[in-house]
């Protein structure tokens, strides 16, 4: 079982501290984004309603309810189940919710999320909502956009500095977009000096990749998400703003 496991690999169990910033931005009425920020259970999550569709915030909103009372064992492999299944749910609802209340039209959201137990992290996304870890004053992203340039990044046809240059909001998967919800999943190790940033394309289409490890540097998880969000609202600020700080707590 997971416990045994810990106790062969002599690992300990890791406490994390976080905090989360949502900001509906300059130019937009309202705020399509949600965050789930779970420390003691080790979970969170950011989900971005789909902007252009209707009811955006109904999406993540159910996304961030099912993930928000989801209960968890411990067992990392059940919890990244129940995390898979939850999600799944929400793809089903919100598919009836959108056939119920807008025929033709896609309720959805992005949504990336993460788990965490001793020496371990697994992401589950779906969408271009990323997860980001910090180790040293590297920023690695460890989440893979679900659109179309990076699939013709994938397939070769574009090089990567290609990709990075292009600028898309199409997304090619996402909770409530087709009949089934096919997530990726990433895992991954966890060293007590990182810090992991999830957030919404309103923060990294505004701040690059420089300012985004820059800012990751703070003193804590609160100070970092602030001065974030700070930093983005003095740029064009064109979306929503969602983003969550984590790190273990070695204090």
């Amino acid at each position: 079982d997971g416990h045994s496991l810990r106790e062969r690999l002599g690992v300990m169990e890791l406490s994390w501290q976080s905090a989360e910033a949502c900001h509906c931005g300059k130019r937009r009425a309202s705020n399509d984004d949600a965050v789930v920020s779970r420390p003691s259970a080790r979970l969170w999550a950011v989900a971005d309603g789909m902007g252009g569709h209707k009811a955006g915030d109904v999406a993540s909103g159910a996304i961030a309810d099912a993930l928000g009372r989801l209960t968890l064992n411990g067992n990392l492999a059940d919890d990244v189940d129940a995390v898979d299944d939850a999600l799944g749910e929400v793809n089903e609802q919100l598919r009836e919710h959108a056939r119920e209340t807008c025929p033709g039209a896609t309720v959805g959201s992005t949504v990336v999320a993460m788990l965490a137990l001793a020496g371990v992290g697994v992401a589950l996304w779906a969408g271009d909502s990323r997860l980001y870890r910090l180790r040293g004053r590297r920023l690695e992203q460890i989440t893979r956009d679900h659109n179309p340039v990076s699939d013709l990044l994938d397939s070769g046809a574009v090089s990567e500095s290609e990709a990075v240059a292009a600028d898309t909001n199409i997304v090619t998967r996402a909770v409530g977009g087709h009949s089934e919800l096919f997530l990726d999943v990433a895992v991954f190790d966890i060293d007590p000096q990182d810090t992991y940033l999830l957030c919404s394309d309103g923060l990294y289409r505004e701040l690059n990749t420089a300012d985004l490890a820059h800012g990751l540097q703070g003193e804590s998880p609160a100070e970092i998400a602030n001065g974030l969000l700070s930093r983005c609202l003095e740029t064009a600020a064109r979306d929503n703003v969602s983003l969550i700080v984590a790190r273990p707590d070695v204090t």
